[in-house]
């Protein structure tokens, strides 16, 4: 029988392999905003639903497939709205000043320990400051997965006019997915990866099997290394922790957008490990990280390509 070969399992790039310390990870918003000419919010928080599969019809020119109907795979994402809990005022990369906003909700005050001022700060009395970003929670009291919202420091872009503008005109609202993206256009996708708890070597870094008769297990690497220098390296393939690791899908195409009021697309059992959606959604093409109830961070595209940017599909039918 042929030896069969293939490419090795389990990057050595991201290291250490351990679990995220949260949920949700960070980005480089300053990065995020200075490559997309836009003004307002760069991200969304969004919790992940399931994977299905939708009829297209694509529109993409010089596409072999142009006009026809197709069958992608796609993931749906429900995104409840978000509200501001505060604004963060920065010069020289370091906070200066922080200013609260007014009316925060009750299922907030249970998980963060808010200070007690006296005197609440306006936004107008701060000065000197070069950048501008927010504490923003997500009102997960919409959908049927959680009640504790989560929270995450998001940029803001545009000029420094703009990023004030937009703190003043949507401070104590409700800022919903619809006004932030719009279909058609790239995301990136920033969540943990399916938790798989405690793996040995094989499963986690994709080595072989030692022939039956070898000593000290057949599923343990050959060799730790030499006698001297005495020392482990972290290339040598060990067990330990696989899965809840922190991962970007990058250019990922959102089909649609919309609210379940205006169009249901939930079948009549809910879906499976997650139930039924009940506020806005989005549609994104291909696979998303982690499991159902998930939480995501949707992101402007950090770099695009012109393949993923030029894909135009108009969706049909969701299967």
């Amino acid at each position: 029988m042929p030896r069969s070969n293939q490419p090795r399992v389990g990057s050595l790039q991201f290291w250490p392999k351990k679990r995220a310390e949260r949920f949700l990870p960070s980005a480089n918003w300053q990065v995020l905003g200075e490559r997309n000419k836009i003004s307002g919010l760069l991200g969304f928080i969004g919790y992940k639903v399931g994977m299905l599969t939708v009829i297209v019809k694509d529109k993409t020119p010089d596409s072999l497939t142009k006009d026809k109907k197709i069958s992608v795979p796609a993931t749906i994402i429900e995104l409840p709205s978000m509200k501001i809990l505060s604004v963060r005022f920065y010069k020289n990369n370091q906070v200066k000043e922080e200013v609260l906003a007014e009316n925060i909700d009750k299922e907030l005050k249970r998980i963060v320990k808010l200070p007690k001022v006296k005197e609440r700060k306006r936004i107008e009395d701060v000065k000197e400051y070069n950048d501008i970003k927010l504490i923003v929670y997500s009102l997960s009291k919409q959908t049927a997965v959680k009640k504790n919202p989560d929270i995450i420091e998001m940029g803001l872009a545009g000029k420094l006019e703009d990023k004030i503008k937009f703190v003043k005109e949507n401070i104590g609202k409700e800022i919903s997915a619809s006004e932030v993206f719009k279909p058609m256009q790239l995301v990136d996708l920033r969540g943990l990866t399916k938790g798989k708890g405690h793996a040995g070597p094989i499963k986690r870094f994709g080595i072989s099997k030692k022939s039956h008769k070898s000593q000290k297990g057949v599923r343990n690497p050959g060799s730790l290394g030499p006698w001297h220098p005495n020392v482990v390296t972290f290339r040598v393939a060990m067990a330990g922790q696989l899965g809840m690791f922190t991962r970007v899908h990058y250019n990922n195409k959102i089909l649609a957008l919309g609210k379940i009021k205006e169009k249901n697309i939930n079948p009549k059992q809910g879906w499976k490990n997650y139930g039924s959606i009940l506020s806005e959604y989005t549609i994104v093409l291909g696979s998303v990280q982690g499991p159902a109830k998930r939480q995501i961070l949707l992101t402007f595209p950090l770099r695009k390509t012109k393949k993923q940017e030029k894909k135009n599909y108009e969706l049909v039918k969701i299967i």
